[in-house]
């Protein structure tokens, strides 16, 4: 990024992120009269709505039959407002202190930055995994189950989506082994209950996995099963399919060594939503605990990172004014 900005457009907010915590602040920043824009690196907002395909029913007041049909209607609110944003840009830089972007559009400047980046699922790093996401075999239990009747799949984690991912390919008639490197599971019982009884799955406990293996699709995972006497036994599983299902990362990249960040790698922010550099904020699963994502805790604070810019550039610009 170059020292200097001239020329970039310098907007009140620039919003990096089109998920439900960018929309939302971008909705509230062109209420309060901000000159806000969002960037979005996908060719559409969403963020991680797209991958819900399971109905949304604690969304309060507006249930959605999957996350593809509450993302369109938050576009279209974000249209019926005219809000600005632009899809397919990828921000390659950011310096916090400055307020400047280096983008695939150009480079943008700003009064206040709004990070909200999301999460990324979290990945085994083991090999095989790589190829197995480059071949296009990552699926959704809740879509692609009945794809699975009759055939040895995978699942490895311990939560809930490991566990509600389990549970529907089980009853889509899919023979399943769940990988969980401890032998206590964080899923809700309503998940954990019913996979503990169902006699479509095999558990394998303190076990965890090195390879996926295959060639040209997948056809196991080799497993370290560690024993309570401390041997480690290898082990290679049977699979058509593999579910990695154990948790998620924030995606901080942009930012990361600029702002301070939580013991599990979320931004660190106020009350008010910012970080430790001054101007900048963030909103949405970049800076909330895993446990405790939802869309609705993301769009509110949106909206406090929003109202929090705006009072803090008026007092700028009264104070400018008065001198």
């Amino acid at each position: 990024m170059s020292n200097r900005s001239e020329g970039a457009p310098r907007h009140d907010v620039v919003i990096i992120g089109g998920g439900p915590a960018g929309i939302s602040a971008l909705i509230w920043c062109h209420r309060l009269g901000l000159d806000a824009l969002l960037v979005e690196r996908r060719d559409r907002l969403g963020g991680q709505l797209e991958a819900i395909h399971n109905p949304i029913v604690d969304y309060p007041g507006l249930p959605a039959e999957n996350g593809r049909a509450l993302r369109d209607r938050l576009v279209a609110h974000v249209e019926r407002l005219g809000c600005a944003y632009r899809c397919g840009v990828d921000v390659q830089a950011c310096d916090v202190r400055a307020k400047r972007l280096a983008t695939s559009a150009g480079e943008l400047a700003a009064r206040a930055l709004i990070v909200a980046t999301g999460a990324r699922p979290r990945r085994l790093g083991v090999p095989g995994e790589a190829e197995m996401i480059a071949r296009g075999e990552v699926y959704s239990a809740t879509r692609d189950a009945h794809r699975f009747a009759g055939k040895r799949v995978a699942v490895v984690g311990g939560g809930d989506r490991a566990l509600e991912g389990a549970l529907l390919l089980a009853e889509a008639g899919a023979r399943v082994t769940l990988i969980h490197r401890r032998d206590a599971y964080r899923a809700r019982p309503e998940y954990l209950e019913p996979v503990l009884r169902h006699p479509n799955v095999t558990r394998l406990e303190h076990a965890v996995v090195t390879a996926i293996l295959g060639e040209g699709r997948v056809e196991g995972v080799a497993v370290a099963l560690h024993r309570p006497d401390g041997r480690v036994e290898a082990r290679i599983l049977e699979a058509d399919a593999v579910f990695v299902r154990i948790g998620v990362e924030p995606n901080t990249d942009l930012v990361r060594g600029q702002v301070e960040t939580n013991g599990d790698g979320t931004l660190r922010i106020t009350a008010e939503g910012e970080t430790s550099e001054p101007g900048v904020f963030a909103a949405g699963d970049v800076c909330t605990p895993p446990a405790f994502s939802s869309i609705a805790l993301s769009v509110g604070q949106g909206m406090v990172a929003a109202k929090a810019i705006a009072q803090r550039l008026a007092k700028r610009d009264q104070s400018d004014g008065a001198s």
